[in-house]
């Protein structure tokens, strides 16, 4: 199943920043893990915020769930999950 996932990161300001410094390094890694495993197909910066558009193939939404709350900035976010099909009018699969 396709779903589109919006996640905005609200940062708390007493959060340490060198914390916050080795969070990120483990989110990058862990995105990138699973891009490269077909997981997370596309990530789309939202430009001018601290958020992106993202979409994920997974087989169901208990494993986008499972997927999601392993992120190392998932407390720190905020996301909207959107279920996607296929258009009948779209010409491409990807």
């Amino acid at each position: 199943m396709l779903f589109m996932v919006r996640m905005d990161v609200h940062v708390p300001h007493e959060l340490d920043p060198a914390k916050f410094d080795a969070l990120k390094a483990i989110e990058k890694a862990r995105a990138e893990d699973l891009q490269r495993s077909g997981k997370w197909r596309h990530l789309w910066r939202i430009a001018g915020q601290y958020a992106n558009v993202s979409v994920f193939d997974v087989a169901d939404a208990a494993e986008l769930h499972d997927l999601m709350i392993g992120l190392p900035l998932f407390p720190y976010m905020t996301t909207e999950v959107t279920a996607l099909c296929r258009h009948p009018s779209a010409i491409s699969a990807d």
